[in-house]
């Protein structure tokens, strides 16, 4: 999904899988109804909610091969960051590890004195590289307000999309028909195009979708708007599947050419990733494995009508990613993308899952053997979607309602993404019995079973896209991809206009207006209130005495804060900026003077985000 630009409407909460006329034609369902009734009830997907659609843009490698490539700085302690290889961006460059021999003698700071809470910084302990490409977008690259990093074409209207003539079929986000919406120009590739046009400018990186599914639009006939829906594809007669489409094939077996032949009655897929590398020279362009597979025998039911298998999906998976090995094979490759918790436990109750075991970990264990036996990598990151299901009120916090009770769930509800302590009010906690402490969950699978397996979240949204606890989650989580070594992640817009959490991105990505960003290495800071602020901290691998912390209040009234900076170099001053409830961007606020070495007081204000950068 994006913004309206991209994928116009979108259903909020409460659209069923067969409420056509909730969907949107760009194929945006950007909030997901809960998986619950597929987890609690054995169904095949019945409770799942239209998989988010729509043009987005591409999420790529920081490096011209399509890795995550980070050199470690000379001087930075060496343990593997990640990737940049020649196998797509696995195992890469050595990089930053648990401490810096840049740093001299550190020195530790004094006493700040009584705080209501205490935010520690240590710049000598859990030091390492935080990926590039955690600052995504869904849409391309041209977004001055978020400045990211990389951006991702992606959503359900890829999952049948044809290069070769760009028609597309958004499912049953908008009546089960094909069109031109993604472009009403026969040149190949235009989607793709347009997507690394878009990224040139400011050196964002690509993920482009691969459709692996077994056939793709053939035509842009289009027809009525719901509920008519007179293009229903399925409408067309029983063989509309060769009528109205075309088989989508991973490997041509021949020459590939320049030009597809648009006239036969196949779409290659090699043919489409030789066709972006000639377009993209030294840009860096990963692939997706397709979209929200789980979700396919109801989002896509005019091509694939039952629910997929774990079997079916590894086979798939692997078929098509060794399609794009064998022509890029410098390309980095993203799967299974999943909607969300049920397709990661059980690909939304497939009916091979019984005695498997979860999903991903029987993905993992399969992908492992089958890249083993092919001598590379067939998957370089593990893909997945979050929307959160935490409530406050009974309100799911996706949506753009800010009363007090979904505020109040929303700022608190990206701890489920690593605190084992915090328990949100979901259906999956009750599913659980416990927290969900996620991305810890996800890295110890992806340790026992592929340990160069990275991790992605390729689309994810909190809610509150107007509204300061919109900001406050949105930053939560940025510093959270950061610290917990997540490897690439693009958030979904849900709203056409989403100020606060533009906001939260100019405070990792531009927090003084001229182009300032956090840095690119994490290093130890801790709160000794989590449930009232969180604190992330960084420094530059070229200049560690170039600190930047971001310092997030959750609650609704002021925090008095003492924050202490374990470090080589004595700080004696602090530049802030704020932002708050009254200034949706970050604002110049009072600079701060230490009270003992290497501390300072601050006032947190009311639901903010304070970014400070200590001086000598």
């Amino acid at each position: 999904m994006r913004s309206l630009a991209i994928a116009r409407g979108g259903c909020l909460l409460g659209c069923g899988l067969l409420t056509l006329a909730c969907g949107s034609k760009d194929g945006g369902n950007p909030d997901k109804d809960s998986g619950q009734a597929a987890m609690t009830s054995g169904g095949t997907g019945a409770a799942g909610g239209s998989s988010s659609g729509g043009i987005g843009g591409g999420i790529g490698g920081s490096s011209a091969t399509g890795g995550m490539a980070q050199a470690g700085s000379a001087g930075m302690a060496g343990a593997g960051g990640n990737g940049g290889a020649a196998t797509g961006g696995t195992t890469g460059n050595a990089g930053h590890a648990g401490g810096s021999s840049m740093l001299g003698p550190i020195v530790e700071p004094g006493d700040p004195g009584n705080a209501d809470v205490t935010l520690s910084v240590r710049a000598d302990t859990d030091v390492h590289p935080i990926s590039p490409l955690i600052y995504g977008i869904n849409g391309d690259c041209s977004d001055a307000n978020k400045h990211p990093t990389l951006c991702r074409s992606g959503g359900n209207r890829l999952t049948a999309y044809n290069w070769e003539n760009n028609a597309s079929n958004a499912g049953s986000d908008w009546c089960f028909e094909n069109d031109g919406l993604l472009g009403d120009t026969d040149q190949p590739g235009k989607s793709a195009t347009d997507m690394l046009a878009s990224a040139r400018g400011n050196g964002g990186t690509v993920l482009l979708t691969i459709p692996i599914v077994d056939y793709v639009a053939a035509d842009k006939t289009g027809g009525s708007d719901p509920p008519a829906c007179s293009g229903d594809v399925r409408k067309s007669g029983a063989d509309y599947l060769t009528t109205r489409f075309r088989q989508n094939v991973p490997k041509k077996g021949s020459a590939l050419a320049t030009t597809p032949d648009a006239a036969d009655d196949s779409v290659y897929e090699d043919e489409f990733v030789a066709f972006v590398k000639g377009k993209a020279g030294s840009q860096p362009v990963l692939f997706s494995l397709d979209n929200e597979p789980d979700l396919w025998s109801s989002t896509h039911a005019e091509v694939h009508p039952d629910p997929v298998t774990y079997d079916e999906l590894v086979e798939r998976d692997a078929d098509f990613a060794e399609a794009v090995r064998s022509v890029w094979p410098e390309a980095g490759i993203t799967g299974f993308v999943s909607y969300g918790y049920a397709g990661y436990v059980s690909l939304q109750s497939a009916p091979d899952a019984s005695g498997k075991g979860e999903f991903i970990d029987y993905y993992l264990a399969q992908l492992r053997s089958r890249s083993d036996a092919a001598g590379h990598r067939l998957v370089d990151y593990l893909d997945l979607h979050w929307y959160p299901e935490a409530t406050g009120g009974g309100q799911r916090i996706t949506s753009d309602d800010s009363s007090a009770a979904v505020a109040d769930a929303r700022v608190q509800a990206p701890r489920s993404l690593w605190d084992p302590k915090y328990q949100e009010t979901s259906w999956i906690t009750s599913y659980t019995g416990g927290p969900i402490a996620l991305i810890p969950w996800l890295m110890a699978k992806i340790k026992k079973s592929d340990p160069e397996m990275k991790l992605a979240f390729t689309e994810w949204n909190y809610g509150g896209s107007n509204d300061i606890s919109g900001a406050v989650a949105t930053a939560d989580v940025l510093g959270i991809f950061g610290r917990e070594g997540v490897a690439l992640a693009s958030l979904w817009s849900l709203s056409d206009a989403e100020r606060f959490i533009d906001g939260a991105f100019q405070v990792f990505r531009d927090y003084d207006g001229a182009g300032s960003t956090f840095g690119d290495t994490s290093m130890h800071a801790d709160s000794s209130a989590i449930d009232r602020a969180s604190v992330y901290a960084s420094m530059r691998s070229d200049d560690v005495n170039h600190v930047v912390i971001v310092a997030i209040n959750r609650d609704k009234t002021d925090v008095k804060a003492a924050l202490t900076l374990a470090h080589s170099q004595v700080f004696t001053t602090a530049d802030v900026w704020t932002l708050s409830a009254s200034s949706p961007s970050p604002a110049a606020a009072p600079a701060l003077h230490s009270v003992a070495t290497n501390a300072f007081n601050t006032t947190l204000p009311a639901r903010s985000i304070s970014l400070v950068v200590p001086r000598p």
